[in-house]
């Protein structure tokens, strides 16, 4: 096992689509582990590359914060004399997926879970305008598809706005039309396998032959559940250590050393 602390990075310009491939959004304080051989194996091995979309591919939030987001939508279902659906820790996790799926428990299937997750899936496509590409994510991606991976998304974010970023950058044709992303059986987010599942038997690919990429310890379960590889991206220490808290093996700070092992 070695460690490996990132150096300097610059932060990248704030437009969605004039954002080099390479630029790194933040800096990484992170210090990943991983062995260098297995990396290497785990990259060869799969021809069926699994992503997270919101972290490995790009920083959703980036323009459009996440936790302004989960408190609309706290404060949309107050204005409706709702404010008794959500726990005082829930409301103060600052995630809208936790808030969305803490009124899908409470009523499940309802028109009121719908609303709140449209106006979820609204509040994602603004911040896909303002979304930062992750350092070498879009050569990365482009580079395995022409060695001859195949690639597809399994994400809790909403498809369309999935679509929407991979357009913007160029990359749909890199995935098309392999995109799994929440529906409106919320059950199935992960770390429900249910988006890896779906991806796995369009594209008729076994689980060895995969490999997950995600950056939240809900992915690495998800993957343990489906039976696929995972690798771990961590783009600040706190992710790092929330993922090898999880059991995460393999957890890298950067996408350049995946990069450099295609290209060597």
């Amino acid at each position: 096992m070695v460690r490996r602390p990132l150096g300097n990075h610059h932060d990248g310009p704030d437009t969605l689509l004039v954002t080099s491939d390479t630029t790194q959004t933040e800096p990484v304080a992170a210090e990943t582990e991983y062995d260098t051989r297995r990396l290497h194996e785990l990259i060869e091995r799969a021809r069926f590359v699994l992503w997270d979309f919101d972290g490995p591919i790009c920083r959703l939030f980036a323009g459009h914060s996440a936790e302004r987001v989960a408190g609309d939508l706290a404060d949309w279902l107050e204005g409706r004399g709702l404010h008794g659906l959500l726990t005082e820790t829930e409301r103060e996790s600052l995630d809208p997926h936790i808030v969305l799926r803490a009124v899908d428990r409470r009523h499940p299937g309802s028109d009121l879970v719908a609303e709140l997750e449209e106006r979820l899936t609204k509040q994602e496509m603004l911040a896909a305008g303002s979304a930062m590409p992750t350092a070498y994510a879009d050569p990365l991606i482009r580079t395995w598809s022409a060695v001859g991976a195949r690639h597809s998304i399994a994400t809790n974010n909403s498809p369309v706005v999935v679509r929407t970023y991979l357009t913007g950058r160029d990359l749909i044709g890199c995935f098309a039309p392999h995109v799994y992303g929440r529906t409106q059986d919320l059950q199935r987010l992960k770390p429900d396998p249910h988006c890896l599942n779906r991806a796995l038997s369009a594209l008729g690919a076994a689980p060895a032959a995969a490999l997950m990429i995600g950056d939240a310890p809900s992915d690495l379960e998800a993957a343990r559940l489906a039976g696929v590889p995972f690798l771990g991206y961590a783009r600040n220490e706190r992710k790092a250590k929330l993922l090898r808290e999880a059991g995460a093996q393999d957890v890298v700070g950067s996408l350049e050393p995946l990069l450099s092992v295609l290209r060597g």
